[in-house]
């Protein structure tokens, strides 16, 4: 894992965002900033990288596939 893959927490997102909590979760919510990934039972953090992503262009940024939470549930993922 390199530096800029490490897991950073919300403390520090908030710090290098500018944004407050309210802000972050609805940009989570509309597809434009990285979503948390799970790191323990009560645990969550973002990808540095993706952070980094989102602060070089945050207008522009949409977050991919690999960011949301698994739409292939339910077994109708195509073969």
């Amino acid at each position: 894992m390199t530096n800029s893959d490490r897991i950073i927490r919300l403390k520090t997102v908030l710090a290098r965002t500018g944004l407050s909590h309210s802000t972050l979760y609805r940009k989570i919510a509309d597809g434009t900033f990285p979503a948390q990934i799970r790191i323990s039972v009560h645990g969550a953090g973002w990808r540095e990288s993706s952070v980094n992503l989102w602060i070089a262009d945050p207008v522009s940024y949409r977050a991919d596939n690999d960011n949301l939470p698994s739409r292939r549930e339910g077994g109708h993922e195509k073969g």
